[in-house]
């Protein structure tokens, strides 16, 4: 796509650090992830497979892992953050390790997200640790607390455990000057998030952005929330960090609303979430002395319309304040071009055991498949640098 100011069909700048191999191997990957068929009976097959021991893990290792993974620690993925730090995109290492249910799990998540704090420390190419609450507190637990219900004592000080987890850290992140991201989870459980961080928010923002909470635009009230949020930090003296993401539990979401009968917080249309989705970056661009904000979206009509805006404003392409951020392996021609016009961008950098990541790595195939036109518009543009490619090769 392309306006006056950037052009998502330049292939040659989004592929650039891809050799033919690793461009056809992308080819075959979104080609698999299209057919939506195998996405849905990939899951029961890998879980059987990885349970009876057969030889899955390798192949996975050299195709979907490697496409979308930076590598099973953050010392394998020091190639992948050299490599997107040469064409000056940040990377955001994230423990993609999910569905983990004992306090054990929860301190080994604990000592990955620190861990990529310390790596971030100082480190120009990361600019940014990110961790998922659900990872650090039995999700039974954050349900029950979110819709009212009275805990016991024991789950009181299970409840403090993920609370002092959370305020860990934030503390590390301010203390290394490296600002984190608190991922969003189902509707039925983010309330409690939205309290805790809020208050890490008002803790660590006092004099620049340090903690950002993340909205799902697809859903109905999160426009009203992002303008509650500033309302907030302006009242109590702080600055609002905030990631914008249209939403990952679409499906989910509505399925449990018809199920327990109440009304879906789910937008009635695609339309519908883009118009909150550009409104709220309208918003965050008009209050940019007091909110710093990242877009993370794969939608190039948003980034389009959030270059032409900050154009539009004199914003600088760089400020500190406006982050675009996409998937690793996903996308490039959105994160490439926008980096190659020296806007700040970042790609999530998603990192663990390859049986581990599994269930990560079929959650993404699964909203790929729910996205209309995304496989097939990256597709496409593979089609078209490699046939540009081959052209240039042939004098053509």
């Amino acid at each position: 796509m392309r306006n006056a100011l950037i052009s998502f069909d330049d292939t040659l700048t989004a592929f650039r650090s891809k050799s033919d191999a690793d461009l056809k191997q992308a080819y075959w990957l979104f080609k698999m992830i299209s057919y939506n068929w195998l996405v849905k009976v990939s899951p029961p097959f890998l879980n059987f497979a990885l349970w009876a021991h057969l030889p899955v893990e390798g192949l996975m290792r050299r195709t979907v892992f490697r496409h979308f993974c930076g590598g099973e620690n953050i010392v394998d993925c020091e190639t992948t953050i050299q490599h997107l730090g040469k064409y000056h995109i940040g990377t955001i290492l994230d423990y993609s390790v999910e569905g983990k249910e004992s306090e054990s799990d929860f301190d080994t998540g604990l000592k990955h997200t620190l861990q990529t704090i310390e790596k971030a420390k100082g480190h120009p190419m990361i600019p940014f640790s990110v961790f998922k609450p659900s990872g650090f507190v039995r999700f039974a637990l954050l349900e029950k607390i979110n819709a009212g219900n009275s805990i016991t004592p024991s789950e009181e000080r299970e409840f403090n455990r993920f609370k002092e987890r959370i305020l860990t850290i934030c503390e590390t992140g301010k203390r290394n000057n490296v600002p984190i991201y608190i991922d969003a989870e189902e509707t039925w459980i983010q309330d409690t998030i939205d309290t805790i961080v809020r208050d890490m928010m008002m803790q660590f923002n006092r004099e620049k952005v340090m903690v950002y909470n993340t909205i799902q635009m697809y859903r109905t009230d999160r426009l009203e929330f992002l303008k509650k949020s500033f309302e907030h930090a302006k009242e109590n003296n702080y600055m609002l960090g905030i990631k914008i993401v249209r939403g990952a539990y679409m499906e989910k979401e509505r399925l449990r609303a018809l199920k327990n009968g109440y009304p879906s917080p789910i937008q009635p249309d695609k339309s519908s979430t883009d118009n909150d989705y550009n409104a709220a970056l309208q918003f965050c661009l008009d209050h940019l002395d007091r909110i710093a904000f990242c877009a993370g979206t794969h939608n190039e009509n948003s980034c389009l319309n959030l270059v032409q805006w900050m154009h539009e404003k004199n914003i600088p392409v760089a400020h500190k304040h406006i982050w675009f951020s996409q998937l690793y392996g996903m996308s490039d021609h959105i994160s490439y071009n926008l980096s190659n016009k020296g806007y700040n961008v970042t790609k999530y950098v998603p990192y663990g055991p390859v049986a581990s990541v599994m269930p990560y790595l079929i959650r993404r195939a699964q909203e790929n498949t729910s996205v209309s036109g995304q496989t097939g518009r990256e597709l496409s543009l593979i089609m078209q640098e490699l046939k540009r490619r081959k052209q240039e090769k042939s004098g053509s």
